[in-house]
C-alpha cells in the first residue's frame, strides 16, 4: 500500500481502503479520504476541523445556504408519476455553501456572505460551515423567513433531478453585500452563482471588479443573463447551462465548441463548460481546448459541478495556469459523484492530490 493511503486509511481507523466512511446525516463532523487502490475512484470520509495556513488563497463565496433533502430512488419519475423511493436524507447544501465548502477542503481560506432562517436549519448551517473553517461572519440571520431547501432525486445511476425552495436565500440583498464589502475587497477571488438574487450578485461582481479581484461566475441554475453580469474572469457553465446562456445547441462536440466561443465574445475573459464525465471545453482569447478527466464509480453526480468550482478557484489562484487547473479540478469533481450527498462528497486536497497523480492531464 502506498505511504499516502497508508496514511489517510490509518486516521480513518479501518482495516482496509476500500471502508466506507459516511457523516452522519445531518452533515456534521470531519473527513478523511480512503481510496481503493484499482479500478474506478471513489472515495469515503469522516471528520477532522480545517485550518488553512496564513499564506493560502483568499476566497470569498457569495451565494445560498440549503439543507438538502435527498431522495434515493430507482429512476426518477416522468411528469404527472408517483413513484415509491428507497430512502430519505438531509444533509447541508446549496451552491453557494457547497462551493465554500469546496474550496475550503481543497486548500483555500474561506469566507461566506448569504442568508439563513432563524430555525434550526440555519443553526445547523452555519454550524457546519464554521466546523469547516469557514468564517461566517457575514451570513445574515433572517427572522422572519425559514432557510433554503432543496429536494433532490437521486437515481441508481447517480443522476438526479432537484427543486429549490429558496427561502432565506431570496433576501439576500445588494445593501447586505455592500456591508460585506471588506471580505469581497480582501479576496483573492470572488465565487458568486445564481441561487441568490440577480441584484445581490451584480453587486458582488462590482465591488470585486473594482477592487482588482478576480471573478468567477457558476450560472446555476442558467437564465439568460444580462451583458454586464458576464463581465467576469471565469463563466463556468455546464452544458446545458451553455446552452441556455448562449441560446445555441449543444448537443454534439462541435456545437459545445460554438458555444463556449459565443460566450466568451459575450464579456468573459474565460470560459470552461463542464461536461461530466467527458471532461471539460476551456475557451478564451488564445485557445479552445478539451480537457480530460478520470472514470469514477459515479454514485449521486449532485455536487460535482461545486467540487469542481471549488477546486478550480484554489488550484487556478496557486499556479495561475488555467488549464492545468481545470484538470485538477475535474479529478475533484469526479471524486465528488463517488459518495451521496452534496457537502458529505467533496474531497480534501490530499485526496484530489492522490487521484491528480494518475489522471489523463496529471500523469501527462
Amino acid at each position: 500500500m502506498a505511504p499516502e493511503l497508508d496514511q489517510l486509511q490509518g486516521a480513518g481507523s479501518c482495516d482496509s481502503v476500500n471502508c466506507n466512511h459516511i457523516l452522519p446525516e445531518d452533515g456534521l463532523g470531519d473527513h478523511y479520504q480512503v481510496f481503493p487502490t484499482t479500478g474506478p475512484r471513489r472515495h469515503d470520509s469522516v471528520s477532522i476541523p480545517l485550518q488553512q495556513p496564513a499564506d493560502s488563497p483568499r476566497i470569498t463565496v457569495v451565494g445560498s445556504l440549503n439543507v438538502d433533502l435527498v431522495v434515493s430512488c430507482r429512476r426518477l419519475p416522468r411528469p404527472g408519476e408517483t413513484i415509491s423511493a428507497q430512502r430519505l436524507r438531509q444533509m447541508p447544501g446549496g451552491k453557494g455553501a457547497n462551493q465554500a465548502v469546496a474550496a475550503a477542503r481543497a486548500g483555500g481560506r474561506v469566507t461566506m456572505i448569504g442568508c439563513v432562517g432563524n430555525d434550526s436549519f440555519g443553526e445547523r448551517l452555519l454550524g457546519q460551515l464554521r466546523q469547516e473553517g469557514i468564517d461566517t461572519a457575514a451570513v445574515a440571520i433572517i427572522d422572519d423567513c425559514e432557510s433554503g431547501v432543496a429536494i433532490i432525486g437521486v437515481d441508481d445511476h447517480g443522476e438526479n433531478a432537484i427543486l429549490v425552495v429558496p427561502g432565506a436565500n431570496g433576501r439576500l440583498t445588494p445593501e447586505h453585500v455592500r456591508s460585506a464589502t471588506p471580505a469581497i475587497e480582501t479576496a483573492d477571488i470572488l465565487l458568486v452563482q445564481l441561487e441568490t438574487p440577480l441584484e445581490a450578485v451584480r453587486e458582488a461582481i462590482g465591488i470585486a471588479r473594482a477592487a482588482g479581484v478576480r471573478v468567477m461566475l457558476d450560472p446555476a441554475p442558467a437564465i439568460p443573463l444580462p451583458n454586464d453580469l458576464l463581465q467576469v474572469d471565469l463563466l463556468c457553465p455546464n452544458e446545458s447551462e451553455a446552452g441556455v446562456l448562449s441560446g445555441l445547441p449543444v448537443e454534439t462536440p462541435a456545437e459545445i465548441e460554438t458555444a463556449a466561443r459565443h460566450l466568451q465574445h459575450q464579456g468573459p475573459r474565460a470560459v470552461v463548460i463542464t461536461l461530466g464525465s467527458n471532461g471539460a471545453v476551456l475557451c478564451d482569447a488564445h485557445e479552445l481546448v478539451r480537457i480530460p478527466t478520470s472514470p469514477t464509480a459515479a454514485v449521486d453526480t449532485t455536487a460535482a459541478g461545486d467540487a469542481f468550482a471549488g477546486a478550480l478557484a484554489v488550484r487556478w489562484l496557486e499556479t495561475d495556469d488555467l488549464r492545468q487547473s481545470i484538470g485538477w479540478a475535474n479529478v475533484a469533481g469526479g471524486l465528488a459523484t463517488t459518495l451521496a450527498g452534496a457537502q458529505p462528497s467533496l474531497p480534501f486536497r490530499e485526496a484530489i492530490n492522490l487521484a491528480w497523480t494518475t489522471s489523463p492531464a496529471g500523469a501527462g
